[in-house]
């Protein structure tokens, strides 16, 4: 791990007047025309482990990522985040060619309550003061089907409670909400947030997050390739990420939707080969990568149920074998996809659990409550804020 990091040091210590350029990455843009236009040679990504092409796959149209340029306008080295932990690395080594690798991404994190009177939309005061112009649409998942947001008038609150990663002074990926308060037209609606199954529950410990069922999506031999966020390989001494779970199975066996939703995506995409991508309510989506062929049919804005026929199991793309790539995302971060589809959960709270709950949720409740009454905030008003790091630390020059 050591050797990782002291190497990257070593990197950027010789560009001690380079510039870090921030930049948005393109719509339509792929990691293979990101080398053509630095004429980077694409033996550099065709001479990777299919895991690592598949990385390549993960980047997402206006996602920020980072480079450094020489003089001349070669690309010296850039860092392309494709997850919430994982970023590929690509630079130039002393001797003019390039080198791809992937490292942990170094990020700060913080736990802040803030409470906001509305004066045009939730939207926009959240992301004014916030800078997280994600945290407004999770908070109307919390309280989708009891809370009408459009009825919200100058004079209402909020107030969140909630942790955010942050990258280079910028939110980095999802809010984690943990306590909200919601107010209209004078009445106040809560949200908790339980730890132990990430559900969401009122101040009374009534259950308000709707489970959502997931069906493995065909009859598979085995798993082939499992899924994993970020682990450091202590033989080939680098990162190693796989975003999904790979299902090995027959050439032309049938896939199946996990869940119903409508189809977001059907085509080619990068090494992940013939994809297909149905977002689903809740904030879930769903990609199967690798398909020989689609069902006759299927195109972008279909609603297809759980268990319909989508496509069929094949190697396009870079693959060794015929097998699915299945990718399961929550709010666009990747989650392991064999840890949503299960049996149903309980949900409901009882006992000890319930009355500590409870008492927990008394005390935020208090908290969120005191902000919003003190007539002399500001605002938008902080009444905590606590920081820390990631565990691993990568220099932050880049």
């Amino acid at each position: 791990m050591y050797r990782v990091i002291i190497s990257l040091f070593l990197v950027i210590s010789s560009l001690f007047s380079a510039v870090v350029k921030e930049e948005k990455w393109p719509s339509g843009e792929t990691f293979l025309t990101f080398l053509e236009k630095y004429s980077i040679p694409q033996k550099l990504y065709f001479d990777l482990e299919k895991e690592d092409k598949e990385l390549c796959s993960e980047i997402t149209a206006d996602s920020y990522f980072y480079l450094i340029e020489d003089e001349d306008k070669t690309l010296n080295q850039v860092l392309i985040p494709v997850s919430e932990e994982i970023q590929l690395h690509v630079y130039k080594q002393n001797n003019g060619e390039y080198k791809f690798e992937t490292l942990p991404i170094s990020y700060s994190e913080y736990t802040e309550t803030i409470a906001i009177p509305i004066e045009t939309s939730v939207a926009k005061e959240l992301q004014d003061a916030t800078g997280s112009a994600a945290l407004a649409a999770n908070l109307k998942d919390i309280f989708a089907g009891s809370v009408n947001f459009r009825r919200m008038q100058k004079g209402d609150f909020v107030a969140i409670e909630y942790t955010q990663k942050e990258l280079l002074g910028r939110p980095f990926g999802q809010p984690d909400i943990k306590a909200a308060m919601v107010e209209i037209s004078g009445k106040k609606y809560y949200r908790f947030k339980n730890e132990d199954n990430d559900k969401y529950y009122d101040q009374t410990g009534k259950a308000f997050t709707k489970f959502y069922y997931f069906t493995i999506p065909l009859t598979y031999t085995r798993i082939s390739s499992g899924f994993t966020q970020k682990r450091w390989h202590p033989v080939l001494k680098r990162y190693r990420a796989h975003l999904g779970t790979d299902f090995a199975a027959p050439r032309g066996r049938k896939i199946y939707a996990a869940a119903e939703g409508r189809i977001e995506f059907a085509g080619r995409k990068g090494g992940y080969g013939n994809v297909i991508i149905i977002k689903h309510p809740n904030g879930y989506k769903t990609l199967y990568g690798h398909q020989s062929k689609f069902r006759a049919g299927i195109k972008r804005g279909k609603w297809v149920k759980r268990g319909e026929l989508i496509g069929y199991v094949g190697s396009t793309g870079l693959s060794s074998g015929p097998h699915l790539h299945l990718g399961l995302y929550i709010n666009g971060r990747a989650v392991n996809p064999l840890k949503i589809i299960k049996k149903p959960e309980e949900i409901a709270l009882k006992g000890k659990e319930k009355k500590t709950f409870i008492a927990n949720a008394k005390i935020t409740m208090q908290n969120l409550d005191l902000v919003v009454n003190d007539q002399n905030r500001k605002k938008a008003t902080r009444l905590d804020r606590v920081a820390s790091s990631s565990p691993i630390v990568t220099p932050k020059e880049i």
